[in-house]
């Protein structure tokens, strides 16, 4: 079993939700965007997405866009972003590590060498949010050949009839989008949410995580009630921007700025006895 599937099982048998946080890797520069995705583990994260920055994000919200606005400011690349896997990984053998982006970057960089060099970083996943399920053999196919979980994305707009389609390939976890639009623009109806993973449970065992909008530990605990794991990304990047200087560097109180919030959100998330 991976690391994925792993930790999320070994959270179920404790009883608890799975903390799954995003940050856009290189941002405000790769050596802070290290030394914070090397802190996350130990604040309470159970999974980690690294966003590949990309100058066309069109699934994110501002917060995001502007992550990885400043990340390639700073130099960050998709080279970059492997780099810092593989300096996480001579410290953590255990934390899941997520790529999350686009297909742009992957198409230039080429397919069979990045997964290839996704694989010997220590990548155990990849979410790809602009290659439908239709475009399978284009990377998920790879993907999975490879030993890399696919996870896909879930939304309120995807019926019955189309949820067997989108999860044909999917493994790790399945990402419900809990709005419709934009990453960190609205916040869910949490009344919905434990509706929305039953319904998409009755397709699939895999486990539901839940994202997009969620931005406090309240929030987080609402949802971490009806959701095998809870998602949390404009929030920390938000978190990050804020600690920055006049100038937009980073400051002696970045790192603790994104793992004092994810502290806070772990102990609302693991609280929650399912």
């Amino acid at each position: 079993m991976s690391r994925i599937p792993a930790r999320f099982a070994a959270n179920a048998a404790a009883g608890r939700a799975s903390l799954v946080t995003f940050i856009t890797a290189g941002d405000p520069d790769p050596a802070t965007s290290l030394a914070i995705v090397k802190a996350l583990s130990a604040a309470g994260a159970d999974v980690i997405e690294l966003g590949m920055p990309f100058s066309d994000p069109m699934a994110d919200g501002p917060a995001v866009q502007w992550s990885s606005m400043r990340a390639l400011k700073a130099g960050m690349s998709l080279k970059g972003t492997l780099a810092m896997v593989r300096a996480f990984r001579e410290g953590n053998a255990d934390t899941p590590i997520v790529l999350m982006g686009y297909y742009n970057p992957i198409y230039v960089y080429g397919v069979d060498k990045f997964l290839a060099d996704t694989k010997a970083a220590g990548v155990d996943g990849l979410i790809v949010v602009d290659l439908p399920p239709e475009e399978d053999a284009e990377l998920c196919l790879p993907a999975m050949k490879a030993g890399l979980n696919f996870i896909r994305l879930a939304t309120p707009t995807t019926d019955d009839r189309r949820l067997p389609k989108v999860l044909s390939n999917t493994s790790g976890f399945v990402y419900y989008v809990s709005i419709t639009g934009i990453t960190g623009t609205a916040t869910p109806d949490f009344s919905k949410v434990s509706e929305a993973v039953a319904r998409i449970k009755n397709h699939t065992a895999l486990p539901v995580a839940v994202g997009f909008g969620i931005k406090a530990p309240e929030h987080a605990e609402a949802v971490a009630k009806g959701a095998d794991g809870v998602v949390v990304g404009s929030a920390l990047v938000e978190a990050i921007r804020l600690s920055l200087d006049s100038e937009g560097k980073a400051t002696e109180k970045t790192v603790s700025a994104v793992t004092s919030l994810v502290s806070s959100l772990a102990k609302a998330v693991h609280n929650v006895k399912k």
